[in-house]
């Protein structure tokens, strides 16, 4: 579900409505990430719109309505906004994949989609605390139907089905979202005790062992299929 660019540098998308005012766009960013923290931290439910416009400095009781009609968009926003910089980096890794000197195996995909969440793992990022909190309270992505935030994870399980040819297409949906939910969780587990200085290992190594761990979920067997 993600240009590379920090939310400083770029704007969340506009509804028309304040998009040639260059102070309503930095009004729109400020209360984005002002949601995401307090989502994040408080949860997807506990959080009343009017707290998040008091927190994002606004004065007007009805701030975050205007810019963002309610949480459902604001949910939505939030997501399509982080998801550039996943998106963006899942097309350059796809692009090296193709242009490898070998066929990509199911581990180089795994990796590609970690690496993609791993870009959140930043000060000020939110997003994974906040995508994981919203997968526990809604169980799973229902919402984000149709978020047009790019094509690549079509293009990774289009190549998953082809390197696991003889794996039912439900399996391999299901256990692509429990690779994806899997990844967001432990990640989003890793940039907490990183702030909180508990790192169990270097980052670099537990991200290569979470990517080994969800390649071999995603190319178990299932039931009465055996290995060739």
């Amino acid at each position: 579900m993600t240009s590379g660019r920090r939310p400083t540098e770029q704007s969340p998308r506009s509804t028309g409505r304040d998009r040639p005012n260059s102070r309503g766009d930095a009004t729109r960013l400020r209360i984005l990430m002002t949601a995401e923290q307090l989502f994040a931290e408080r949860g997807i439910s506990a959080v009343a719109l009017r707290d998040i416009g008091v927190a994002a400095g606004q004065k007007n009781n009805v701030a975050v309505q205007y810019h963002f009609q309610d949480r459902e968009n604001l949910l939505r926003e939030i997501t399509a906004y982080r998801a550039q910089a996943s998106e963006h980096m899942r097309a350059e890794l796809l692009a090296e994949l193709m242009a490898g000197g070998r066929p990509p195996r199911v581990y180089d995909l795994v990796k590609a989609f970690v690496r993609s969440f791993a870009c959140h793992l930043e000060r000020d990022n939110y997003y994974l605390a906040f995508l994981s909190r919203y997968v526990i309270e809604r169980g799973g992505y229902v919402g984000f139907e149709g978020l047009s935030v790019g094509g690549t994870t079509f293009t990774f399980t289009a190549m998953l089905r082809r390197l696991l040819p003889d794996y039912p297409d439900d399996i391999i949906q299901e256990r692509w979202v429990v690779m994806m939910t899997s990844a967001v969780h432990t990640l989003a587990r890793y940039q907490s005790a990183m702030q909180a200085g508990s790192l169990p290992g270097p980052l670099p190594d537990l991200i290569e062992d979470l990517v080994r761990f969800l390649t071999a979920g995603l190319e178990a067997p299932p039931n009465g299929l055996h290995p060739a």
